[in-house]
């Protein structure tokens, strides 16, 4: 796979996008987390998990207790994944689906496997978008998924034209007024998009410690909670459905500073769930008419 060293700046049009691009072109192999799982069962992903672990995976022989450790984080990861596909409401294999910030493919796949319908992945990433269109290939699948190197804030794609759309802990990295009116357009009337994400919680007044060790580490920019339904209501995008899925995800974290693969942001997470000044959300949004 070749990584191209000058990126097109008309999908990287700013310093710090190009930055963001510059990372997962040049580091892929940091990503332990995500690549270590990935290799469980060839879906990689790039978001965190929900749902209660098996912890019995800390008990048995020393020998495999990584191992255990590493299958348990993919199976919540990927049930996190699932309950996002479960948000998107009625696909057909006529329909056309977005992953806006689509990693090295997971939920792309994951919702193709499902619906039997055409998915579109991009991502500002050239090193991300020819791993997972080489996963396209190898599943045989390419003729029904797609990954492009494009920027989820002009898409290019037609008017009208998706069924759905979601972001899978992606917003973070960009302007969400910009992001929804983007995602707006692309809809189809009536359409639906999901997102999962953390964001900060303003109701405890400003951003915490803890939160901004996070935005550090991930050289990400957290966005407030009530940001996202500014946003979305500009945009024409109604919700319809928000879970607060911050007691759902904070065993994931919890089963993760068990493994080697931690990374240190495990603390920060888990202290900012538990303070309250940090939120896990899905947030599911249909576009009205105008």
């Amino acid at each position: 796979m070749t990584i191209v060293n000058t990126p097109d700046r008309s999908v990287l049009r700013t310093t710090y996008q190009r930055s963001v691009a510059a990372y997962w072109n040049n580091n892929p192999n940091d990503d332990r987390v995500n690549t270590e799982l990935g290799k469980v069962d060839g879906l990689y992903h790039h978001h965190y998990g929900i749902g209660e672990p098996d912890w019995s995976v800390l008990e048995g022989p020393e020998k495999t207790r990584q191992e255990r450790i590493v299958r348990e984080l993919h199976r919540l990861e990927t049930a996190q994944a699932d309950y996002l596909l479960d948000n998107l409401g009625a696909v057909t294999p006529d329909d056309r689906l977005i992953d806006g910030g689509s990693g090295r493919g997971g939920t792309s796949f994951m919702a193709a496997d499902r619906f039997g319908c055409h998915v579109d992945g991009v991502s500002i990433s050239e090193y991300q978008v020819g791993f997972a269109n080489d996963q396209a290939e190898a599943r045989g699948v390419t003729e029904r998924v797609g990954f492009h190197f494009r920027n989820m804030l002009d898409t290019g794609f037609v008017d009208e034209s998706a069924r759905a759309i979601w972001t899978n802990e992606t917003t973070m990295y960009v302007d969400l007024f910009d992001l929804f009116d983007e995602f707006a357009r692309v809809l189809e009337p009536g359409g639906r998009y999901v997102c999962i994400t953390g964001c900060s919680n303003d109701v405890t007044g400003g951003r915490s410690a803890s939160v901004s060790w996070i935005d550090a580490h991930y050289g990400c920019m957290i966005h407030p909670r009530s940001e996202y339904f500014r946003a979305l209501s500009d945009s024409g995008l109604v919700p319809t459905t928000v879970v607060d899925l911050t007691p759902d995800t904070i065993p994931y974290w919890e089963l993760r500073t068990h493994s080697e693969l931690a990374t240190g942001v495990e603390q920060p997470f888990l202290t900012a769930y538990r303070e309250g000044s940090f939120q896990y959300l899905m947030i599911v949004a249909d576009k009205v008419a105008r």
